[in-house]
């Protein structure tokens, strides 16, 4: 299945450098680009794509109010110039599938989108672990973890995808997906961003 993408950044050769990292991914195709949140909330009702990426500082409607408006709808991967805490809170609370600074790399891009495909939320390991520090835990006590799920819930804390969690652990990354979705079963969290949040809360962290 090929991944359909929607840029939208008021900056021409930011939305040029983004359509040509994605479309250089065999399993992503950017379908349509806008200039600014208005424009790209009408493109994305029609072209109904997959993911948009999004800046936050845009004419006429930013990215944040862009994301509250296509929850529920359409996922949205938040990319920015600004690493401000207050951004990062809204976006997640408006339900963005992802924050990434613009400066993260082709390949954070790339995965950004995927795993937002999936249902997961991407966020760059340059904020994660000063953001996941003041998010709040599950209100339930969880079922226990072994020892090799708290492993993993330590790498997902200090900002690991699932292929490095993979290679440190000696399993593939389909391994480590299947741990993930167990550890959420678990914890009563919906996403890796949930499982880091409760890492940091009770001191699972990697030293």
């Amino acid at each position: 299945m090929t991944i359909r993408v929607l840029v939208a950044d008021d900056q021409e050769q930011v939305r040029f450098g983004f359509r040509t990292i994605l479309n250089a991914e065999s399993d992503i195709s950017v379908v349509g680009q806008a200039a600014d949140g208005v424009e790209a909330l009408e493109l994305a009702r029609e072209l109904k794509p997959d993911v948009v990426i999004a800046d936050i500082r845009m004419p006429r409607m930013d990215g944040l109010e862009l994301t509250r408006q296509l929850s529920g709808s359409t996922r949205v991967v938040v990319v920015t110039t600004y690493d401000l805490d207050a951004y990062v809170h809204r976006a997640l609370r408006y339900g963005a599938s992802g924050f990434l600074l613009k400066h993260s790399g082709a390949a954070l891009l790339a995965e950004a989108v995927r795993a937002a495909v999936k249902g997961d939320a991407l966020i760059s390991p340059a904020i994660t672990v000063r953001l996941l520090k003041e998010l709040s835990p599950p209100r339930h006590e969880p079922a226990p973890l072994t020892d090799r799920e708290l492993d993993i819930v330590a790498l997902v804390a200090a900002g690991r995808t699932n292929a490095e969690i993979g290679a440190e652990l000696y399993v593939t990354a389909g391994t480590v997906k299947t741990h993930l979705a167990h550890i959420q079963r678990k914890l009563g969290v919906g996403n890796r961003v949930g499982i880091a949040a409760w890492a940091w809360e009770t001191g699972h962290v990697a030293r």
